[in-house]
């Protein structure tokens, strides 16, 4: 059973919610196999948010293919999200 209260992920920090996910690329542009680094790599990454909002993230990347990342990002708010961005969206730290 997980010790992590409902809306929180493993590290305890609140997730983002369903109205404010991040604004994900088409499954075409993933169909790829992705590519699965052994450690989480940081980076910074570009996020707009389904409100519409733009913010800069950092994060890790954790997957990714030629066209796209996997990211788990923090937003303004503090709170954790999981998103595939465009590539050009994300820079590494």
């Amino acid at each position: 059973m997980s010790s992590t209260r409902r809306g929180e992920g493993d590290r305890g920090i609140e997730r983002v919610p369903l109205r404010d996910v991040a604004t994900e690329v088409p499954p075409e542009a993933r169909r790829e196999p992705p590519t699965r680094p052994p450690e989480p790599l940081p980076v910074t990454a570009w996020v707009t948010d389904g409100r519409g909002r733009t913010f800069q993230a950092d994060g890790e990347a954790l997957a990714w293919t030629p066209r796209a990342v996997y990211v788990r990002y923090v937003d303004p708010v503090g709170r954790e999200g999981f998103a595939w961005l465009w590539a050009s969206a994300v820079t590494r730290r």
